[in-house]
């Protein structure tokens, strides 16, 4: 048997409570985590509130990365072996003892990082990665909006950006949330409770307007965001806090060739997976362990502790990433 944090009905952080489950064993090219630490999501808020269903055959349980150590691997695996220590994207399950996922969605905990730390990798750096790099085709030289600066995704973006050679311009809001954003490497930090982030973006660019926006807000955001971008420019929603419905001027769109682009990590095919952490291991890794990357951490809670976690992420005051320690 091993601990689980279940969703007794959807509503609240508090209709988190904890369970027991069988363990189960991996299958053809699975491997069994061992968790020490698990990441807050998100995504976890919404499935909790009834708002985002897990994909077919994924796990009904919260938790979308982990860091652990390997247990058991099934047949066909031969890049992992048991006593591994691991982070991992998961399908589902993060909130417990041990969860399953596939070998190739699996990495090494990078050399002289912590567990807490490693959990909080996968499920930010296979977004940004995916969504800035391998969609919206980020180049050095070229200048990005991130909205939600202080939020786990939104520091990830901020620092692989500007190791990339990125400009980045950043949304927050408030004052002690743009100057973490700026003291982790952002270029400009734009406090949007007191600025209006169009003309902070335009002027920040000489009127040309950025390249990328990496957005999490959506609704009337979205016309904003045209605005802001110049010729050529990529929106990259990946999230739609103020709602998924918009207005879109296809005038701007077109005048100025847009993209408009987004995704859901959690649904693309085990291959794709495979693909960005492939892309992770030999182009992001080696800059974690040079000691040029890490996590913004915010606050550990204990893995009975789910409900104040979520508590935390959806009162907005976290800065970095919320982890749950499973090692009680």
């Amino acid at each position: 048997m091993m601990r689980v944090v279940e969703i007794s009905k959807h509503g609240a952080p508090e209709v988190l409570t904890m369970g027991e489950r069988n363990k189960s064993l991996p299958t053809y090219g699975q491997v069994l985590i061992e968790n020490h630490y698990a990441g807050v999501n998100r995504p976890d808020c919404l499935q909790r509130a009834g708002l985002y269903n897990p994909p077919k055959g994924a796990s009904d349980l919260l938790g979308l990365e982990s860091a652990g150590v390997i247990v058991a691997v099934g047949a066909g695996v031969t890049n992992w072996a048991v006593g591994d220590a691991v982070c991992a994207l998961l399908p589902g399950g993060g909130y417990a003892d041990y969860s399953l996922t596939h070998a190739d969605h699996v990495l090494p905990v990078p050399k002289g990082m912590n567990m807490a730390a490693a959990a909080a990798l996968p499920e930010t750096f296979f977004t940004v990665w995916f969504n800035l790099f391998m969609k919206a085709k980020l180049q050095a030289g070229e200048s990005l909006l991130i909205h939600g600066g202080t939020s786990g995704i939104g520091t990830t973006a901020i620092m692989l950006a500007k190791l990339y050679g990125a400009r980045v311009i950043v949304t927050a809001g408030s004052a002690d949330k743009c100057a973490k954003c700026l003291e982790i490497g952002a270029d400009v930090a734009v406090n949007y409770r007191e600025e209006d982030f169009v003309k902070a973006a335009l002027d920040a660019t000489d009127g040309r307007g950025v390249d990328v926006v990496l957005d999490m807000v959506g609704g009337d955001y979205t016309p904003r965001n045209i605005k802001v971008l110049g010729r050529g420019g990529r929106l990259v929603n990946i999230a739609f806090l103020h709602g998924p419905k918009v207005s879109v001027d296809l005038v701007q769109v077109m005048a100025k060739e847009l993209t408009l682009t987004g995704s859901f990590l959690r649904p693309q095919n085990t291959l794709q997976k495979a693909r960005i952490t492939d892309d992770l291991r030999t182009k992001v890794w080696p800059l974690i362990e040079a000691g040029r990357l890490t996590p913004v951490m915010d606050q550990v809670f204990d893995l009975s502790d789910a409900s104040a976690a979520h508590a935390r992420m959806e009162a907005g005051a976290h800065i970095g990433k919320i982890v749950l320690c499973a090692q009680g």
